[in-house]
């Protein structure tokens, strides 16, 4: 799943550990998220919507096969 979560973060001239500290989780699941390398589950998904107070599906876009 692609994302535009870097992005988003860069915006707001945040790095991956503000992220981290806003969300309640690690520096090392932001990265994971961010490279593509871990989905966020849908709780995290939801909370990462409200804090950009972006629609999850503007943040986390299908892979097109």
């Amino acid at each position: 799943m692609k994302n535009r979560l870097k992005v988003l973060r860069a915006e707001r001239d945040w790095s991956q550990a503000d992220l981290a500290g806003r969300l309640d989780v690690s520096r090392q699941a932001i990265n994971a998220i961010e490279t593509g390398k871990h989905d966020p589950s849908l709780g995290l998904a939801f909370k990462i919507a409200r804090l950009f107070e972006t629609p999850i599906e503007t943040i986390f876009l299908e892979d097109e096969a």
